[in-house]
């Protein structure tokens, strides 16, 4: 059966273009499959712990020696992996905070690498291949080629890189110019946002055919 993994990062609430994008694509993906269910979690309410000396070795030593935080870390990798694993589709909404991603996604990512679960130690193959990873990427600015800030955007330039041990391979849609309604200081690019963000949202529209058509 189908199956929707749906997560959200922003810490931006209603505000939030990427939630806003993922809401859009989570209820096409229902439409277009009425029978799936789906799995929700926001990083942005419920941040995850990050790696820190007490617990972050557990994916590296054997689990005879792990401590008990070292084994409550890697509880909580088995848990988001087993996320991953139940999906068909995964949909990320990815703000660019700083020009990287949310620290939230940072340590999701962390949590996912992890031998035996999401790669093989002996091969380095990816485990989690074969679903589909669609991320909505919101940006305040402009970071496209031939504007001032072309290639500030890190954390669409590192995500995939991040995921290359797992197998997974992520597909971008993304909405520029975010901050341009609120930002008096960008009101001649409201035009350009408005079209940024209709282009990502026909783009979600797209993706996948509604059951009754």
């Amino acid at each position: 059966m189908a199956h929707l993994l749906h997560i959200d990062s922003s810490i931006n609430g209603d505000r939030s273009v990427s939630r806003k994008l993922t809401a859009r694509a989570a209820a096409a993906w229902r439409a277009a499959h009425p029978e799936g269910t789906v799995t929700y979690r926001d990083l942005g309410q419920n941040p995850l712990p990050h790696l820190d000396a007490e617990n972050g070795l557990a994916r590296m030593i054997p689990a005879e020696q792990r401590t008990p935080a070292q084994e409550a870390s890697w509880q909580l990798t088995e848990e988001l992996v087993g996320e991953l694993r139940e999906a068909t589709t995964v949909l990320l909404g990815l703000p660019l905070y700083n020009f990287g991603p949310p620290s939230v996604i940072k340590s999701w990512v962390d949590h996912l690498i992890a031998p035996g679960l999401s790669f093989d130690p002996a091969t380095r193959a990816g485990l989690l291949d074969g679903r589909e990873l669609l991320v909505l990427a919101s940006r305040g600015g402009g970071y496209g080629e031939g504007t001032p800030r072309a290639g500030w955007d890190h954390a669409t330039a590192w995500l995939p890189h991040a995921l290359t041990m797992t197998g997974l391979e992520p597909r971008f849609i993304a909405a520029e110019l975010t901050l341009a309604e609120s930002n008096p200081e960008m009101a001649d690019l409201r035009g350009l946002a408005a079209e940024s963000l209709a282009a990502a949202e026909r783009e979600i529209d797209a993706l996948w055919v509604p059951a009754n058509a």
